[in-house]
């Protein structure tokens, strides 16, 4: 599934190419799962509407529309597991699995493609601040708002951190991958850590985030950014992806167990 950076970096390629553009008409399958809001609702509802910017929240896309100068709902989207935004011209033969399709006035296309069908799409309106996702944001969170989030919770820190009502955005290779650069075993009681560990932990999410960012994401799977170029962070992993091989800062070999019902990577020897 995507994670942060993926979804970062699909709502940041999007944006540079579809903001300012208005929707002509939109098209959705007949398939029902991917509309969380009735097709026959949305479609309408975004027929003439300007694309005023396209944003992350958490692991969601959202789409900020106006409609003659006033704002008047945001578009949320959802990649789930396989899902793919991707802005092309008409001309380009549409993917198969394709379950919307947005017009847009300067002759693109705006495609919606999951091939699994786990992926969401609503329409929100943008009163009271519009969509805020569930949980704090990984990027500016707080130190003392970071710890304050663990205290007192019984569950292990990587079950904290797949929490999307703690953290949004945050998904199982970058806990993996922050949880080794800070150190930290994925089961560690995450009520327990001392507020030190919590502090280095935050540095380093922070850290793992951005660097995923620049690179594009990580490709591991079916991700793709809005061009359907895949991102190139997964040759920076150190542990995510990696069980049996040595560890890049002690030779030991990284081990994979399940926490939180997904599978963990770690390194027995730095993490403690």
């Amino acid at each position: 599934m995507p994670e942060l950076p993926e979804v970062e970096t699909i709502a940041s390629g999007v944006n540079r190419r579809v903001q300012g553009d208005s929707i002509v008409s939109a098209w959705f399958s007949l398939y029902r799962e991917p509309c969380r809001t009735p097709a026959a609702e949305m479609a309408p509802a975004l027929d003439g509407r300007r694309i005023e910017r396209v944003r992350r929240v958490g692991k969601h896309i959202v789409f900020d529309l106006s409609y003659r100068g006033a704002a008047s709902a945001q578009w949320i989207v959802h990649l789930g597991m396989t899902g793919r935004l991707l802005v092309s011209v008409a001309a380009v033969p549409v993917p198969p699995h394709t379950h919307a399709i947005l017009r847009l006035a300067s002759g693109r296309e705006l495609r919606f493609v999951d091939a699994r069908r786990f992926g969401r799409l609503a329409l929100h309106t943008a009163e009271g601040g519009g969509f805020a996702g569930p949980g704090r944001e990984p990027l500016t969170i707080s130190k003392e708002e970071f710890a304050a989030l663990f205290c007192g919770r019984k569950l292990s820190v990587k079950a904290a951190l797949l929490n999307q009502r703690l953290l949004h955005g945050i998904g199982n290779i970058y806990a993996d991958e922050s949880l080794f650069r800070a150190g930290i075993r994925p089961t560690r009681v995450a009520g327990r850590l001392a507020r030190e560990r919590l502090d280095h932990l935050h540095t380093e999410i922070r850290a793992v985030l951005t660097g995923a960012i620049r690179a594009g994401g990580s490709s591991v799977s079916d991700y793709v950014d809005a061009d359907g170029v895949r991102g190139f962070f997964q040759t920076e992993h150190r542990v995510y992806g990696r069980e049996g091989e040595p560890c890049a800062v002690c030779g030991t070999r990284i081990r994979k167990m399940v926490v939180a019902g997904r599978g963990t990577h770690y390194c027995p020897r730095c993490q403690r």
